[in-house]
């Protein structure tokens, strides 16, 4: 099968924890119809509101009773990638409180809509918590077959090693149904930062700080970028090479918000706007672009050989 060929459905979608839009505009540029979003981040609702023409609205969507809000919108899909840092490994690692609890949440909103589909993005971390659990609970008893894959980005058009769970219910059909659709449109090797943006970076290597020093922090072009972050800082001036590093620290550089993004495969269009910290934390803790097309063409190619 051509791949490019696979239809578009344009399913009536909302974004829930949308962030800035990395979700939504992966896929909608897979032909699905965002036709909402909600997030409780006025700086990435600005960004939102810039780039996308669908509405945005600020909520807590640990409110009881926020379903209500959307469950008006008819929605064929619910697509959200829940606050993930009381899961992952730079978090508090608190799996049974915190904003953990709005991953729950966002399994209570699925099973009150009944949207046809579900989309949910996580940290690998979370495929073993007891908020995971609950969710899937919820969503058998609601009638989902569900499909789990932690996905690493760099064989999904993403210039990242950037591991992520992808859950995927469809109302009505069994278990594990959309395995093979997530599986067959893999890269056979990872795409490296020069693979995707060339030499634009003008740059061989690059810095990034790392969460403990025991690690490398310099990295090279022509491998994946490491998990773009929602922090950025300049290297430190006494900065110890480690012996790892892709370079001698005199060769490297930062990136600047706009690189992390284009990492992040946002189109050099995306508009941003906010402080550096903002937009380094919402480009953080976006799904990437790329990543998120993906999932949403393998979800095309099951509704095809269903249609």
């Amino acid at each position: 099968m051509d791949l490019a060929e696979v239809p578009f459905f344009h399913l009536r979608t909302v974004d829930l924890f949308s962030g800035c839009g990395g979700l939504s505009l992966g896929f909608q540029n897979a032909g699905f119809d965002i036709v909402a979003a909600f997030d409780n981040w006025q700086p990435a609702i600005e960004v939102y509101k810039l780039n996308f023409h669908s509405p945005v609205y600020q909520r807590d969507l640990g409110t009881p009773g926020i379903a209500k809000e959307i469950a008006p919108y008819n929605a064929d899909a619910i697509i959200g990638g829940p606050p993930c840092q009381d899961f992952s490994q730079a978090g508090k690692r608190s799996e049974d409180g915190g904003r953990a609890i709005l991953t729950v949440r966002y399994g209570e909103i699925i099973a009150q809509c009944r949207p046809k589909i579900v989309v949910m993005e996580n940290v690998p971390r979370a495929r073993n918590s007891k908020a995971l659990g609950t969710i899937r609970s919820l969503l058998k008893r609601s009638g989902y077959g569900l499909t789990e894959r932690v996905m690493d980005a760099s064989y999904c058009g993403v210039p990242q090693a950037r591991k992520r769970l992808i859950l995927i219910g469809i109302l009505g059909a069994k278990d594990n149904v959309m395995e093979r659709y997530l599986v067959e449109g893999l890269s056979t090797n990872p795409l490296t930062v020069r693979d995707y943006l060339g030499n634009s970076l003008d740059t061989e290597y690059y810095f990034r700080i790392p969460r403990s020093y025991d690690r490398r922090a310099i990295f090279s072009v022509d491998e994946p970028s490491m998990t773009i972050r929602g922090v950025d800082r300049p290297i430190p001036p006494n900065y110890k090479q480690h012996p790892n590093d892709a370079a001698p620290v005199e060769k490297a550089r930062c990136l600047t918000p706009k690189e992390r993004s284009l990492i992040q495969t946002f189109p050099d269009t995306f508009k941003f706007t906010g402080t550096k910290t903002d937009i380094n934390q919402m480009i953080g803790n976006a799904v990437p672009v790329k990543m998120a097309e993906y999932v949403a063409k393998a979800i095309n190619r099951y509704l095809m050989d269903c249609a």
